[in-house]
């Protein structure tokens, strides 16, 4: 890269002239760039960002110098020039050079009217952009006459107690250091760093001769780009603002035409065609040698052509992803390039339905957006209630405190779900994301008076069961009523995008997948396989429920089995709809894990209700269930816990596995069964639930004589199995790290109750982060290396991967490539945006080698 040193800080933008985007800014190298494709754009200067810097600190450039290209009597405009033109800057300054001399031989040659309106625009731009004066003061007229010019040039000196400038150099020279000092004001930098801009940005100014596009003949200015912003597809829109001679034709004196004859109405095609095909091939080169789809800005003047600027098209997620793999297959870039060019998130957003950013959002709340997408709906504050809604053909939405495994099958007939507790890795917004369903938790602002059926907003309107509101799970953001929706869009485009990726990446991707629909989701997406099936989910479904809490209530090992027994035959069904959806994939089942009151009610009508269930009591079931209450039951008796201490449970679920497999292998399908201990936290452990889960599989082996191939493995997810994953690794085939309960552990932190302090500690440069959002490579992600490598260790080919909601996200997957992990496991709609990060990630290698 060559030193700054070597550029000059204005330069007359020249096919040779030394220039650099780095230097001068990107619509300054745009411009050398058009000007090489001998475009007809004016004359040119620009000035560097060291030269913007001086101009700031009241250093002016030798005015002589940069004015001497233009000629006599020169008409020019300023324009802003960052490195990246979404970070914004300055707004454009017109007409420079208009005075009364100027003023009048103009309206000599393009009449008094036009001439008379350039220069009131221009007086009004100065006085409210660059002297900074009242804008109330210095509004148009509705018709331009030297009356309301007169009116203006005395408001002006006025308001400055001196007379508006006339020497084309004194303005120019107060254009330059207004717009300087604007860039480097407090406002504008936060701006631009909340874009991503470094703080010491720098800008470059670009000043160009007027093309006025006024005058004799055919005359206007326009916008054109040859891609729909929104859709991707090619097609010419934009705008044209013209005058001519003859116009009346057209049935329009002076104003807007279309572009082309597919719009109604006279057309710019139509009525200048030579004029129409230089710019369609002006853009057709712009594409092909600047490779990116452009605007192109324009004027006529007498019939001839000028193009003043381009620019990028501005684009949503849809028009990103089509516009870069057209680049490809045209051949334009490579495939490579394509993949760069779109960001993950972007893929996310084409998966879901989006409120259109254009319409407004009366804002109930604010909360953590924990599942993308959004959905409106009535309000119901039960699960219940939310059954009923969608038996009744009634979208809802789900407001709940917070949600629990109970509400399982609430969040699946709601659109959308809103919990005032909670975090990204909470119960809502694990099941959330695994739904597809939209979800914003930690809507700590909000009230729920349940006996009124109110949800209460922080500025006190109250909204009642019944209400629509709308869920943003992008944005985080709860809405009144239901605004403009934009639909999902997944098109070829999109197929072909993440074929690329695939190509390029290597490590694998799996979904986190709890039911069959959940499976299907994931195949849809071209999930390599299950990485997580959390299998306590099933037994939220239908009466599976009431099965489970009358094994609960079994007073011995004999009467547990006798009501597992029930359940056998559920599971069975529940797995072998899996296997079969995932025919020729691996699926990884992770054994029973949550603790058993999550399954029992603790209000009184619930209580009374499992009491007559059960014929009990109201007095033994209360008893019973306050006896199973813990101080701490994420970290009590859940996982291989419930496995050792309660081993009917397992036995129940491994039996169901094995005869499935034995089911689905007998009709032809091929499977690769895991199967997955969670929270080991020592090697006995493993050793006691390997023993009774291989006994159970010889046992259907001998009943249904078929071959049953599986692997057993456990999910680390306590800081004392990664550390002692060597030891663990001599009876488990692969260590699937849970990052959820680990981040949990490692930190001392609740995952549910963290989102309530979690933006003051990032606020205050506590954590960088949110470590339950983004991998915290130092302390957990040590953690997991020294497990992985001591795995190793244990056991040489053992397979390694993450299944926690980190998974998807870049850090995470350039993490596990590092350490070379044979996959990551994440939601089902996170699986597109996972397989293009992990392409990127090897990219990127690729490139620094």
């Amino acid at each position: 890269m060559q030193q700054q040193a070597t550029y000059k800080q204005l330069t007359l933008i020249t096919p040779t002239a030394a220039m650099s985007a780095d230097v001068h800014g990107g619509r300054a190298k745009c411009l050398q760039r058009l000007i090489r494709l001998d475009m007809p754009v004016p004359v040119t200067v620009a000035l560097s960002f060291d030269a913007v810097r001086e101009i700031a600190l009241g250093r002016m450039p030798d005015m002589v110098d940069l004015m001497a290209p233009f000629g006599d009597q020169p008409l020019l405009s300023v324009r802003p020039s960052s490195l990246d033109p979404d970070w914004g800057g300055p707004g454009a300054i017109l007409n420079i050079g208009m005075n009364a001399e100027c003023h009048a031989e103009m309206a000599k040659t393009v009449g008094a009217r036009a001439a008379t309106a350039l220069y009131l625009r221009f007086v009004q731009s100065y006085a409210v952009h660059v002297a900074r004066l009242d804008p109330d003061e210095f509004d148009l007229p509705a018709v331009a006459t030297e009356d309301s010019l007169r009116a203006m040039l005395a408001a002006y000196e006025f308001e400055t107690d001196e007379p508006f400038p006339d020497d084309p150099a004194v303005q120019l020279a107060e254009v330059l250091r207004s717009m300087a000092r604007a860039w480097e004001g407090t406002t504008a930098r936060l701006l631009r760093q909340a874009k991503g801009a470094p703080a010491d940005a720098g800008l470059g100014l670009v000043v160009q001769a007027m093309a006025l596009g006024v005058g004799q003949g055919e005359c206007g200015s326009g916008v054109i780009q040859y891609v729909d912003s929104t859709t991707g597809q090619r097609r010419i829109k934009g705008r044209y603002l013209g005058q001519s001679q003859g116009r009346e034709a057209l049935g329009d004196v002076e104003g807007a035409i279309y572009l082309t004859r597919d719009d109604r109405g006279p057309s710019l095609e139509e009525h200048c065609p030579d004029t129409f095909a230089q710019l369609v091939a002006y853009g057709d080169l712009c594409r092909r040698k600047l490779r990116e789809e452009m605007q192109v800005e324009f004027t006529i003047e007498d019939g001839q052509l000028h193009i003043l600027d381009a620019v990028r098209v501005q684009r949503n997620s849809r028009a990103s992803v089509r516009i870069a793999v057209a680049l490809a297959e045209d051949r334009i870039i490579p495939r490579e390039e394509a993949l760069m060019r779109v960001e993950p998130a972007a893929l996310s957003e084409l998966l879901h339905r989006q409120v259109d950013p254009t319409a407004k959002r009366d804002l109930i709340v604010r909360g953590i957006a924990a599942s993308p997408g959004a959905a409106a709906g009535r309000i119901v504050l039960t699960a219940a209630e939310a059954q009923a809604s969608a038996a009744r053909g009634e979208p809802c939405v789900l407001v709940r405190r917070e949600t629990t495994p109970e509400d399982i099958r609430g969040m699946h007939a709601a659109q959308a779900v809103l919990t005032m507790r909670g975090g990204v890795t909470s119960h809502a917004a694990v099941i959330g994301r695994g739904l597809g369903v939209p979800c914003v938790v930690g809507a700590s602002e909000l009230a729920i008076d349940r006996k009124r059926g109110l949800i209460i907003a922080p500025d006190g309107r109250k909204f009642a069961a019944g209400d629509v509101i709308t869920v943003d799970g992008t944005t985080g953001q709860v809405i009144v009523g239901e605004p403009p929706m934009l639909e999902a869009a997944l098109d070829g485009a999109f197929k072909t995008l993440l074929d690329w990726a695939d190509e390029f990446r290597d490590i694998g991707v799996r979904a986190n997948a709890d039911t069959p629909a959940d499976a299907q989701t994931a195949r849809n997406f071209a999930a390599e396989g299950i990485g997580l099936c959390r299998t306590e989910h099933m037994f939220f479904e239908g009466d599976r429920l009431g099965v489970m809490r009358e094994m609960i209530f079994a007073e011995s090992s004999d009467d547990r089995r006798a009501v597992l027994d029930r359940l056998l035959p559920m599971q069975r069904a529940d797995f072998q709809a899996l296997f079969g959806i995932m025919a020729g994939k691996s699926v990884c089942v992770r054994l029973f894990d949550p603790p058993l009151h999550e399954f029992l009610p603790s209000d009184k009508q619930g209580l009374r209700d499992l009491a007559e269930q059960l014929a009990l009591p109201v007095a033994d079931v209360t008893e019973r269930v306050d006896a199973l209450s813990e101080y701490n039951p994420m970290l009590g008796m859940r996982g291989v816990r419930l496995g050792i201490a309660i081993p009917e449970i397992y036995d129940m679920q491994a039996q169901a596995i094995f005869e499935a497999m034995a089911a689905v292998g007998n009709a032809g399908t091929d499977i690769a069964v895991e199967i997955m201990i969670p929270l080991v936290s020592a090697m006995r452990e493993v050793e006691l639930v390997k023993g009774r889960i291989d006994a159970v599989a010889n046992a259907v082996r001998s009943k249904t004589k078929t071959k049953l191939d599986y692997h057993l493995g456990v999910m680390v997810e306590t800081p004392r199995a990664a550390l002692r994953a060597q030891d663990i690794a001599e009876y488990a085939e692969f260590l699937s790290f849970g990052t959820n309960d680990l981040t949990q552990m490692t930190y001392g932190l609740s995952r549910d109750d963290a989102g309530r302090f979690m933006s003051a500690y990032v606020q205050q440069g506590v954590y960088v982060e949110d470590p339950f959002h983004t991998l915290d490579i130092e302390g957990v992600g040590e953690l997991i290396a020294i497990g992985a490598e001591r795995g190793r260790r244990g056991r040489s080919d053992v397979v390694l991967s993450i299944c926690g909601e980190h998974a998807g996200s870049r850090v995470a997957i350039e993490f596990c490539r590092a350490h070379g992990f044979d996959y990551v496991s994440c939601s089902p709609f996170r699986v597109p945006v996972a397989r293009l990060t992990a392409a990127q990630s090897a990219l990127r290698d690729r490139m620094k080698t």
